[in-house]
């Protein structure tokens, strides 16, 4: 299968490059906006090849026909505010379609606008095949199965410090910083505001943390997916508390009006991170969900899932859920058709053997009241 890997050169295209690299009978195009040698990014062994591409350009789906793609993998974020031309593209020359995105409208409206076009041509496409909620989904299905109803799903991501972050990713954090937007709580929509909202988690193995409201897909897909449930929340948990404080500030300055166009400077902020911040983390992050409802007994019940990423590894996780369905996608193993968002494709136990390679961890406990 040849795939067209778009940020290929960018932190979680490149990994993903990588990864897919290991598998046999993929052939892998890494493109972005200008040309770099693939020998001289990925190494001088790498079979990954590069070439440009720029997916605003007026020729995108000529260009992206040019390097004959069988499935197109879109890591060229932030999603925030992107339309689907990239997605319609890759249905317009008959390839497969993944993103890795965590915009909550552009996955939710992901398939009114994409499932005509992709059935059309007779491929798969689907948005959001990262932590959320590619992973997210399938760990609340593997963890509620078989009970009588699930009222409550927390999930709550601790990035290490010192892992990679890329400035897409800067730029996203910081674009809804103080913005006004819906989650599901007590059983209706009610607004909070990003990075504020700070409430205290425990990790297993990395301790306490704060963790503040961020704007992800699962706060608009999992009150239709979880037909009953109650409360579905999101928190991001940084390890500098001064950062959380630095994010906290600007959101409350924005919510009283004061424009802070901070997202147009996410580059040089990730480098002054990087240089003064970094060396007072750690490496080591992690990732928690955690459920509450009624088993098939009538009991209450309680279920909390972590997993605990080392070695500044991290930033695989998001990558996770497009490599599994890539690889699926390559041995003939997916057979649906159409748009949809990336849940109820993966299961928990297939994301196994991704966490072993890794070194990372899973920790699973169960509550009865």
């Amino acid at each position: 299968m040849r795939v067209i890997v778009i940020g290929g050169l960018g932190n979680f295209g490149a990994r993903i490059c990588r990864r897919l690299a290991m598998e046999p009978g993929l052939e892998l195009v890494a493109t972005g906006r200008k040309p770099v040698s693939g020998s001289t990014f990925f190494g001088p062994l790498s079979a990954i090849t590069t070439a440009p591409l720029d997916i605003d350009s007026p020729r995108l789906q000529s260009q992206l026909a040019d390097l004959r793609p069988q499935l197109v993998i879109h890591c060229a974020g932030p999603y925030q505010g992107q339309d689907y031309r990239v997605a319609l593209a890759a249905c317009a020359v008959g390839a497969h379609y993944l993103d890795l995105s965590d915009g909550r409208d552009f996955v939710a409206d992901f398939r009114a606008n994409v499932h005509t076009a992709a059935s059309a041509a007779g491929v798969l496409a689907v948005s959001g095949a990262s932590t959320l909620p590619g992973l997210s989904t399938a760990v609340v299905d593997q963890l509620s199965a078989g009970w009588a109803r699930l009222d409550s799903v927390q999930v709550a991501i601790a990035p290490g410090q010192q892992a990679p972050r890329g400035e897409a990713t800067i730029k996203a954090v910081f674009g809804y910083a103080g913005q006004g937007f819906k989650r599901w709580h007590n059983g209706r929509w009610a607004t909070v505001h990003g990075w504020q909202n700070l409430r205290r988690f425990s990790f297993e193995g990395i301790g306490q943390r704060w963790g503040a409201a961020c704007d992800v897909p699962d706060l608009e897909l999992f009150p239709a997916r979880y037909p009953g449930v109650r409360e579905v929340s999101f928190h991001a948990a940084l390890e500098l508390r001064i950062q959380h404080l630095g994010l906290w500030l600007v959101a409350a300055l924005r919510r009283v009006g004061l424009p802070l166009p901070i997202a147009q400077h996410a580059a040089r902020l990730n480098r002054w991170a990087n240089v003064l911040l970094d060396r007072f983390g750690s490496d080591l992050g992690g990732m928690r969900v955690r459920l509450k409802g009624v088993g098939a007994d009538g009991r209450g019940v309680e279920c909390t899932w972590q997993l605990t990423a080392p070695g500044g590894n991290g930033p695989e996780i998001p990558c996770m859920a497009t490599v599994l369905l890539a690889c699926k996608l390559a041995r003939g193993q997916l057979h649906q058709t159409g748009a949809m968002a990336c849940m109820g494709l993966l299961t928990l136990d297939e994301f196994a053997p991704e966490f072993a390679r890794w070194g990372f961890a899973q920790r699973v406990e169960h509550t009865v009241t």
